[in-house]
């Protein structure tokens, strides 16, 4: 097993002898959004480092950081890759519900498609809080878990060819869109989340290039952290609390065990 299997079992808290079947990827899925945040933190530093693979095992896997899509959906799609998997990477364009229309980023949402026997599966652990936490199939047949229900429809416009819909558990009573995104451009080439990232950087439509956004799921629901608010969904109750800005650091030590990357 390659010193990236066992670090990234590792992280996760899974073992290094249980074999990762189509079967548990649903473990695999919850345990790492409820262990690996999605952040911005080195957004705001002005990191410009490349996605590579020994820059995802040394900011993830080492020293324990989170990550956005770019980042993390390319590590998981990695892993899957070294445990048998047939997984490419394929770049969405998401939807912003406030202004009830695409982002104007463009497509720089990265995500997973996976085959298995013959099926086409979206997989996703870089979307925030709106994750589906199992394989989602490109059928339009509704995909249940903890986090709520997910489907992926046929789609046929400039956006691409299908979309991630979704209702969240506790947040919504109705499908909302996610994303678009083309099934039939795919790479296995993560280094192509580093045009993304200078696109997410740099652009000023970007939603993370502004302000510190760190969350991730729990097993009571999710909690949220900005420089101004900690949210937490806990069984379907929210609790959100005002904070100073000093205060970040020590919190995000406390809930998320991270420290502000230098």
């Amino acid at each position: 097993m390659s010193e990236f299997n066992v670090l990234f079992r590792q992280r996760i808290g899974i073992s290094a002898s249980e074999k990762i079947t189509f079967e548990n990827l649903d473990h695999v899925l919850e345990n790492m959004a409820k262990t690996v945040p999605f952040e911005n933190l080195r957004i705001l530093k002005n990191n410009t480092d490349a996605i590579s693979k020994n820059y995802l095992m040394e900011k993830i896997l080492i020293n324990h950081e989170g990550g956005l899509c770019y980042e993390l959906n390319p590590l998981l799609c990695l892993f899957l890759i070294e445990n048998g998997f047939n997984a490419v990477l394929t770049c969405g364009i998401v939807f912003n519900q406030e202004a009830q229309q695409y982002s104007g980023t463009g497509r720089t949402h990265f995500t997973i498609l996976l085959t298995h026997e013959d099926q086409i599966y979206l997989i996703d652990t870089g979307f925030g809080g709106n994750l589906p936490l199992r394989p989602v199939p490109l059928t339009g047949e509704v995909t249940s878990s903890a986090n709520g229900q997910f489907r992926v429809k046929k789609i046929n416009n400039e956006h691409g060819d299908y979309t991630l819909e979704m209702i969240l558990k506790h947040k919504d009573t109705d499908w909302k869109l996610g994303y678009a995104f083309d099934s039939a451009q795919t790479t296995t080439e993560i280094s192509e989340g580093s045009t993304i990232k200078q696109i997410i950087s740099e652009h000023p439509e970007s939603t993370f290039n502004k302000k510190p956004l760190v969350t991730k799921l729990t097993n009571a629901g999710s909690i949220t952290l900005t420089d101004s608010s900690l949210t937490q969904w806990q069984h379907g109750t929210v609790t959100k609390i005002n904070i100073e800005k000093s205060s970040f650091p020590a919190l995000l030590k406390q809930h998320f065990d991270m420290s502000i990357p230098s």
